[in-house]
């Protein structure tokens, strides 16, 4: 995947080491990226560990991201047109719900946390592809995470389950809608992975335990097991590949 030489890639979603975003990151420096990555700040002592954290990929560019704050996408993407003037890969891994949204009875779910989780973990993947445009003059590829709970029932996912099934229909509509432009737009559906995220997940390790059980390979995946996923489909490699969501769950979904 030499072709990765020269590329420029956003990547957005990295919270600490064993964030899925940091190893598809790593994996993309490896192959030649030059990277601007995206952190979401919270507040002076933990946006520090979060910059040292990114330093150690050595990035191009390192910038705030908050997607629920007014300014905070245009102001990134200026960065990005001023530094490079084009790009030509989006890492969209960004998603939050309140957590009492997540367990409990999916029919008390409020309005207040349905609309949260549709507005960071769905809708903000159109936000990034819509200001990443302009810059891929050269075509490009969009890549975001997503989770099988988006088309089965999965206990303590509730609310983002929904947020994941929009997630995904947003993909197959990009990337009709950007294919002449040559700027594919794929998901990746990684099985559960210990991260930070995962830990608001209730009975999380029961979920891995179960994957684990009755995925064809007997065995999770891994962080970099999905950051090769996105490699290959950042790569002209998947240059036929779009609109779709690619399982890497060792084979957990084929599961009846």
């Amino acid at each position: 995947m030499q072709d990765l030489r020269g590329k420029t890639a956003l990547v957005t979603g990295v919270a600490n080491k064993r964030s899925i975003a940091f190893s598809i990151a790593e994996r993309l420096a490896q192959y030649g990226v030059s990277l601007a990555v995206a952190y979401q700040p919270v507040d002076e002592d933990r946006d520090a560990k979060v910059r040292k954290l990114i330093g150690e990929i050595s990035p191009d560019l390192l910038v705030p991201l908050d997607v629920t704050q007014p300014g905070s996408l245009e102001q990134a993407f200026a960065t990005l047109k001023e530094h490079w003037g084009r790009l030509d890969i989006v890492i969209h891994s960004i998603a939050s719900a309140q957590r009492d949204e997540l367990g409990g009875r999916t029919s008390d779910v409020s309005l207040e946390g349905f609309l949260l989780a549709q507005r960071v973990s769905a809708y903000s993947l159109i936000e990034l592809t819509r200001a990443a445009r302009p810059l891929m003059t050269d075509g490009g590829s969009v890549i975001s995470l997503t989770y099988i709970g988006s088309e089965r029932a999965t206990r303590n996912y509730n609310v983002m389950g929904s947020a994941k099934a929009a997630l995904e229909a947003n993909v197959r509509y990009l990337a009709m809608e950007l294919g002449p432009e040559r700027i594919r737009v794929n998901a990746i559906s990684a099985g559960p992975i210990r991260t930070l995220s995962a830990s608001g997940i209730k009975d999380f390790l029961d979920l891995l335990h179960n994957a684990e059980e009755k995925a064809a390979l007997k065995r999770n995946v891994t962080q970099e097991e999905v950051a090769n996923a996105a490699t290959f489909l950042a790569s002209s490699l998947a240059s036929g590949i779009t609109g779709q969501t690619l399982f890497v769950d060792g084979g957990y979904n084929i599961w009846g």
